[in-house]
C-alpha cells in the first residue's frame, strides 16, 4: 500500500495532477514560488523521487524531463482509505464512525459511487426508487448517473410531483407538463 505523500511531494503532485500533461521541472518551481521560496534542484530531486517511487513516469526532452502522473489523485486517496481501513481491527465499525464524519454531500457522493460500482439493477421491479439516482454503464467502461423514472406513490396513489388535489385530467397526455 502507498505510504501517504511528505508535504513537499504533495505539493509538486497535486500540480502534476492537476494540470494533467507532461509537465517539466521548471513549471513546477514556477508555480510553486508563488506560495514559497524553493530552488530548481529541490524540485528537480523531488520530482526525481517521485519517479523513483512510481508515482510519475518521465520522458527525456532535450537535457531535461517531462514528468506525468501515473496515475490520478482519486486512486492515491482510494488506496490510503482502502489501506487505513484494512489495519482496522473491526472494518465495520470503522466504516460506521467515517460515514458518521461526512458531510451531506460527501454521503450522496458514497451513495452514487456504491451505485455506479454496483451497476445497473437487475428488473424492472428492482429499479430506483422514487428521486433516487439510477447509474447505467456508458460508453468504454464510463458510467452514467440518471434521474429514475419517477412511479406513482403506492401508499397515496399519487404521482410524485404532483400536488394533493390536482386534477389528474389536466395532463391528459400523461407528459408530465
Amino acid at each position: 500500500m502507498p505510504r501517504p505523500l511528505g508535504e513537499l511531494e504533495d505539493a509538486v503532485m497535486t500540480r502534476v495532477w492537476k494540470w494533467n500533461r507532461p509537465v517539466t521541472v521548471r513549471e513546477v518551481l514556477e508555480d510553486l514560488q508563488q506560495e514559497r521560496s524553493i530552488a530548481y534542484t529541490t524540485v528537480m530531486t523531488v520530482l526525481d523521487n517521485l519517479h523513483q517511487k512510481g508515482w510519475v513516469r518521465r520522458e527525456a526532452e532535450g537535457r531535461a524531463y517531462r514528468y506525468e502522473a501515473v496515475s490520478t489523485r482519486a486512486a492515491y486517496s482510494a488506496a490510503l482509505m482502502n489501506d487505513a481501513w484494512s489495519q482496522s481491527d473491526n472494518p465495520a465499525a470503522a466504516l460506521v464512525a467515517f460515514f458518521g464524519m461526512m458531510s451531506e454531500e460527501q454521503r450522496r457522493a458514497l451513495r452514487d459511487a456504491v451505485r455506479i460500482v454496483q451497476g445497473p439493477e437487475e428488473g424492472p421491479e428492482q429499479g430506483a426508487g422514487r428521486g433516487e439516482t439510477r447509474v447505467t454503464p456508458g460508453v468504454a467502461d464510463e458510467k452514467r448517473v440518471e434521474k429514475s423514472v419517477e412511479k406513482p406513490d403506492a401508499a397515496s396513489g399519487e404521482t410524485p410531483g404532483k400536488e394533493s388535489g390536482e386534477n389528474p385530467d389536466s395532463d391528459p397526455g400523461g407528459t408530465g407538463r
